[in-house]
């Protein structure tokens, strides 16, 4: 790979003229300018963003801050994002919080000292002093915050998609697994498909939990089946935890979905691929990183009249571990 070095050799420069040419500072003739770039082509160079923001003292560099990398959900925000921002000629900078605020607050630090000009951040601590002292714009992604622009799912509605779904298929003994308290759109959708059980003619229970770890699922699931053995019905906190009470229910012996239903939230890829393909409420992740990315640019640009909320819909995916209803009735 060329350096700069390279490009000055090559050229007949010194570094510090290829610099001038590359940043559009500082005098260079017209001559010499078109030899350095024309060199630039034919090596195929290309500068080091976060050097050139570190000359420069500004760059074209967005943070973007996830909670956890190991959950699919995530990737798919964070493309969404990429190729929004790619787009519009920036470059992202990934932070993994691992759900830590310490975590957190060291690599939005991260970030200010390699100048990005703005953060999208999908983490927990939305109204903390973390973001409080910094002078960039922030936008919230599958989150909510009083203080600045979000872009989310409706998840209240997901909540009452899923319980409507196996309340409509027959289930009359449903758990609820209620995601970890410190997450709002965990709360969103344990809220609206509490509120529709509790109008139903149904049993259900509530199970608590307090991640969304692949190591702690397993744990979810085999609680579930010990504390609550004649359910008929699962609402499952995200897809993770619904794969993973599959896999615990059919180790049982239960037969899905004739003996148990079992709904996720997300739709992460892999729901497609278990066996059998989960039914789940899907969140437009995708689609939710581009519209987070395109928010943020137009605040980078100080555009008027930004949108301080969006909702994105989301949708009832029926696969095999919900029963079929004639659509007719």
């Amino acid at each position: 790979m060329a350096t700069i070095r390279d490009v000055a050799k090559e050229a007949g420069v010194s570094v510090a003229t290829v610099s001038r040419v590359l940043n559009d500072n500082g005098y260079v003739g017209v001559e010499t300018r078109k030899r350095v770039l024309e060199t630039i082509e034919r090596l195929n160079y290309s500068p080091n963003e976060v050097a050139r923001s570190l000359y420069k003292r500004k760059s074209r560099l967005i943070g973007l801050l996830l909670p956890d990398i190991t959950n699919p959900f995530f990737p798919q925000l964070a493309r969404g994002v990429e190729d929004e921002v790619n787009q519009a000629g920036f470059r992202l900078l990934l932070g993994n919080s691992d759900e830590e605020a310490t975590k957190e607050l060291d690599y939005i630090q991260t970030f200010e000292q390699n100048h990005v000009v703005g953060i999208i951040s999908a983490t927990n601590n939305t109204d903390r002093e973390n973001y409080e002292n910094i002078d960039l714009p922030v936008v919230f992604l599958d989150r909510t915050s009083k203080h600045y622009p979000s872009v989310f799912a409706d998840g209240r509605e997901g909540g009452r998609l899923a319980a409507r779904a196996l309340i409509d298929r027959g289930s009359t003994k449903i758990t609820l697994i209620k995601g970890p308290a410190h997450v709002q759109p965990a709360q969103d959708r344990f809220q609206g498909a509490l509120a529709e059980l509790s109008k139903a003619a149904v049993d259900f229970s509530v199970l608590g939990t307090t991640s969304y770890a692949f190591e702690e699922a397993k744990t979810w699931a085999e609680e579930l089946f010990t504390k609550h053995p004649e359910t008929d019905g699962v609402i499952a906190s995200n897809d993770i935890v619904g794969i993973a009470i599959l896999h615990e229910a059919l180790r049982l012996g239960k037969s899905i979905p004739d003996e148990l239903q079992i709904i996720g939230f997300d739709d992460i890829p892999l729901s497609s691929l278990s066996y059998p393909s989960l039914s789940t409420i899907r969140q437009p992740a995708y689609e939710m990183g581009k519209e987070a990315a395109k928010l943020l640019i137009r605040m980078i640009k100080k555009e008027q009249e930004i949108d301080q909320m969006i909702q994105l819909p989301v949708s009832l995916i029926e696969r095999n571990t919900t029963r079929k209803v004639d659509k007719d009735e």
